[in-house]
């Protein structure tokens, strides 16, 4: 699922990659694009919704039944650990449709200290839980992906980054 390299083609085949790249770049933040549209897989048609190792979206997480085991992927955008909780540490993750609540236990914390304390991307996989309109996703296991947001920064993407976007304004300056 997350396999995708991305090559010039590719960035061409997704207009806002190019766009997302420079803003990652220079800013470390991008508001236009979540790199998450770009990992995403199109859903299977003949699922109610993906089961692991596919992820759902999170506009998607009404779908599955309360206690389904589902995977979910996304920037971390929050980390909370507050001292009444006993250990139990929340994450909040943003994919390209909006934000998913992760509960980590405190002995899945410690199995995946890395991945939670330093991901800044991650896919976890979890059962859903439901209380007065909120889902989370319990976690039972987490992946550090950050390593995708790094090839989307590596040095030779950037470069065709910064080159095409460079000759789409020389083309759009020539046209007019």
């Amino acid at each position: 699922m997350f396999r995708t390299v991305l090559t010039a083609s590719f960035s061409a085949r997704h207009p806002l990659l190019r766009h997302t790249s420079l803003h990652l770049a220079t800013r470390a933040i991008c508001s236009i694009f979540v790199p998450m549209q770009v990992y995403s897989p199109p859903a299977a048609s003949d699922q109610v919704w993906p089961r692991p190792p596919s992820c759902v979206r999170a506009c998607d997480l009404g779908l599955p039944p309360l206690n389904a085991r589902v995977a979910v992927a996304g920037l971390v955008i929050l980390r909370q650990r507050p001292g009444t909780a006993k250990g139990v540490i929340f994450l909040t993750l943003e994919d390209e449709t909006g934000v998913v609540n992760i509960i980590v236990w405190r002995h899945i914390y410690e199995r995946f200290r890395r991945a939670v304390v330093a991901g800044r991307m991650l896919r976890v996989t979890g059962r859903m839980q439901r209380a007065h309109d909120v889902t989370h996703v319990l976690a039972e296991q987490i992946e550090d992906i950050s390593a995708m947001l790094d090839h989307l920064l590596s040095e030779g993407t950037a470069r065709t980054v910064a080159a095409e976007i460079r000759t789409d304004a020389q083309d759009a300056r020539h046209s007019r």
